[in-house]
């Protein structure tokens, strides 16, 4: 099983979605969406964890590559809906790494509200203002 992920940007922030397993076999998939927000936002990433299924130790220390990757470029990572299976573990070189409950929490922490102002998916972009099906 792999994941499927879809990236938005609202105001000066960008929520990078997943659904599935994040597991080591996916690792590679997640760190070309990673890459995705990084060429086409700015600002804090979101990772919004809602239809994620679980997560490996390797997938956990994808999301830890990306909180540095992110923050070797003047972004940070913030993590919402964490899976139930556990948390995050960040090694010392990791930079902070903000936890929100939820999607929605996250958003109203950046004073977020209105609608989606670019959506794509992959390699491919999608017309908005409808979010696109996660991919």
């Amino acid at each position: 099983m792999t994941i499927e992920w879809r990236y938005t940007t609202r105001q000066d922030l960008g929520v990078l979605s997943l659904a599935g397993y994040l597991g080591a076999e996916a690792a590679d998939r997640f760190a070309g969406a990673v890459g995705w927000a990084l060429a086409r936002g700015t600002g804090p990433v979101i990772l919004d964890l809602t239809g994620l299924l679980g997560w490996s130790a390797g997938g956990q220390i994808a999301v830890a590559q990306a909180a540095r990757r992110l923050a070797g470029s003047g972004r940070r990572l913030e993590l919402a809906a964490i899976p139930a299976d556990g948390s995050l573990v960040p090694d010392a070189t990791c930079p902070p790494v903000p936890v929100h409950c939820d999607l929605p929490a996250a958003l109203a922490a950046h004073g977020v509200h209105g609608t989606v102002e670019q959506c794509t998916t992959e390699d491919r972009p999608v017309p908005c203002p409808e979010a696109p099906a996660l991919t």
